[in-house]
């Protein structure tokens, strides 16, 4: 009883700690089953006192795995145009052909990448130069290179500081200009859960920098919606996760690469403002780590 205890007061208490609550409360969720283990092993033992408490850890658990937004019915003015996202990481540029098929079949007009080496900036910006001919991009090898490929002109380009690209830049859509900001801060690794905590909080620093107006954040957060810190930026920038929009938050993106362990967490994210959402589906891309996520919005207008 004693870990699912600690992970859901942690998540009850708004707080990421230090290592290992980082890490386990990715699996939080999965926490339900050793608490509901030990609740009944203590019947069996009838242990009263000991039962007792593992119904409150389990109720507990079971509580703290709730999706963290509610899915309040939510004002929108009159759609201005629709528009298709896909955040994906390619794992240091190795699921590139599989992310061009997927632009091919899906054709969006925005898109997110993340660990985008060389390789892979030079394929997508060369293969999509017709339909997606705008980008904002931080240039490095493995992990560091990301991209976000654009159908609208892009200005005001802006980089997040961090040890793995985040570029940012504002879109035209339909007469409205749109931030966009892609999201790729350190992942929660013991020794390094400062870092990630910091980074995160530059993430929710830049959404908080533009309080109103349209916005799209996007990529590999590194974080469940059960991480503080990923809360965080939503309350920052009053925005709204698609893939709870439609219902879909807890549909595992990471990892997916087999044994020994199926995917389990979505750390990969479409957060959205002032969109209204129509669909979230979750891809797969053969040669990544990470399932991609595609969000089918509808940019709104004025309330």
């Amino acid at each position: 009883m004693v870990v699912p205890a600690l992970i859901a007061a942690c998540r009850a208490l708004d707080t990421d700690a230090t290592t290992p609550v980082p890490q386990l409360l990715s699996v939080l969720p999965w926490l339900t089953v050793p608490a509901a283990l030990a609740l009944l092993l203590a019947a069996a033992a009838r242990r009263r006192a000991l039962t007792f408490v593992a119904v409150l850890v389990l109720g507990a658990t079971a509580w703290s795995s709730v999706p963290y937004m509610p899915q309040a019915v939510i004002p929108y003015g009159l759609p201005l145009a629709r528009v298709k996202v896909l955040a994906a990481n390619v794992e240091f540029g190795q699921g590139t052909g599989s992310l061009v098929d997927v632009v091919r079949r899906e054709r969006p007009q925005l898109v997110f990448v993340s660990e985008c080496d060389s390789a892979c900036r030079s394929t997508l910006t060369r293969t999509f130069a017709d339909v997606l001919p705008h980008y904002a991009d931080v240039r490095g090898e493995g992990s560091v290179g990301s991209i976000l490929l654009s159908s609208y002109p892009l200005t005001d380009w802006r980089m997040i500081p961090a040890a793995m690209g985040m570029p940012g830049a504002t879109a035209e859509i339909a007469g409205v200009p749109v931030r966009l900001q892609l999201a790729h801060p350190l992942p929660p690794v013991p020794g390094q859960v400062s870092l990630w905590k910091r980074e995160l909080g530059r993430v929710a620093d830049a959404v908080a920098a533009q309080p109103t107006g349209p916005m799209l954040v996007a990529g590999d957060f590194n974080a469940s919606q059960d991480h503080a810190a990923f809360r965080a930026v939503l309350a920052a920038g009053g925005l709204q996760d698609a893939a709870r929009r439609a219902d879909r938050s807890r549909t595992p993106t990471w990892p997916m690469e087999g044994p020994p362990l199926p995917p389990f967490v979505q750390i990969d994210h479409v957060l959205v403002r002032d969109f209204s959402v129509r669909d979230v589906r979750f891809l797969d891309l053969p040669g990544s780590d990470h399932r991609a996520v595609l969000a089918d919005l509808d940019l709104r207008g004025p309330r």
